[in-house]
């Protein structure tokens, strides 16, 4: 029986330290127009709305910006997906900044609060941050500590005000919602030592652009799904600047030494055929930094488009 989709735009951009991410989901209408003209005539999506007017405000929060605003849109996004999901839609996300995915992770286990929840998370970055130990303040760097309930103090920097923590320990809920063991990074490349000491304490695996590019793309879905057979249910979470910067620049923070658009395309495709697999989600997609047109856009609209059908057909 195939699955019933449902896109799922969540174009809130209040976690990015750059501006343009709200406007992924209409860049990648705009690459449909190139590629499949009526895509999202046939695939029409749901908006969650948005607190992006917060941007207007000056910053309150240093070590957590906008985080009021952000636990705001953590309430909704978690409310659409449970819905979704008990529907029995499958969710396919397009987000703006990658704090959104806390929420969705969220959603998933409201959902599902007694299934095992895994992540993948294909990325540049392990977004392990917490208000604790943000270097920036920027919350898209955050969306992990969350689900992992991780604060991280034994390597703690900053010292949040007390509206802020209140706000955070809201968004973390009252447990974990993954495991630390159900965590599998892809193409991870960029961290602070706070993030590696998270990923060293609990020895959370990531495989490497270089690892993945010699195993191919089966053998690295292989290779990650080895971490998770106790898991019930599996999300997939995708920010494109796992892509090298070389496909792309038209993300707020690109690192070089990234995966191809086929590279990447490959092993999203071979990660979603998992019957375990009950949302996908692609973030950071910001044609305000794209150097070349719309190139980005472009690029994950070749990847999405197939992995929706394969979805679809599934």
């Amino acid at each position: 029986m195939a699955k019933e989709l449902e896109i799922i735009g969540v174009m809130s951009e209040l976690g990015a330290g750059t501006r343009g991410a709200s406007l992924g989901l209409d860049a990648l209408q705009v690459a449909s127009l190139k590629y499949d003209r009526s895509f999202f005539q046939r695939h029409p999506e749901k908006k969650v709305a948005t607190l992006n007017h917060r941007l207007y405000k000056e910053v309150q929060e240093p070590y957590a910006k906008r985080l009021d605003a952000i636990a705001e849109m953590y309430r909704r996004i978690e409310t659409t997906i449970s819905s979704t999901l008990k529907k029995g839609k499958f969710p396919v996300v397009i987000s703006g900044d990658h704090s959104n995915a806390g929420g969705t992770i969220a959603g998933i286990k409201r959902a599902y609060p007694n299934k095992r929840l895994g992540v993948i998370w294909v990325d540049a970055h392990a977004d392990l941050h917490s208000p604790y130990t943000s270097p920036s303040g920027n919350v898209h760097g955050m969306p992990l500590a969350t689900a992992l309930h991780e604060d991280n103090i034994v390597c703690q920097n900053n010292q949040p005000e007390e509206e802020t923590i209140w706000h955070w320990n809201e968004m973390k809920g009252s447990n974990k919602r993954v495991l630390p063991k159900d965590l599998v990074f892809i193409g991870v490349r960029s961290t602070e030592v706070p993030e590696q000491e998270i990923m060293k304490r609990y020895n959370i695996p990531n495989i490497t652009v270089e690892e993945s590019k010699k195993l191919g793309a089966d053998k690295t879905v292989e290779k990650a799904y080895s971490h998770l057979k106790d898991c019930d249910i599996i999300y997939v979470s995708f920010d494109v600047d796992s892509m090298d910067p070389s496909v792309s620049e038209g993300t707020g923070t690109p690192v070089p030494g990234g995966f191809s658009e086929m590279e990447v395309r490959n092993i999203l495709l071979g990660l979603v055929r998992d019957e375990r697999v009950c949302c996908f989600e692609m973030v950071e997609i910001n044609p305000l930094l794209d150097l070349e047109g719309n190139s980005m856009a472009e690029a994950a609209f070749r990847i999405f488009k197939p992995l929706y059908e394969s979805l679809e057909n599934q």
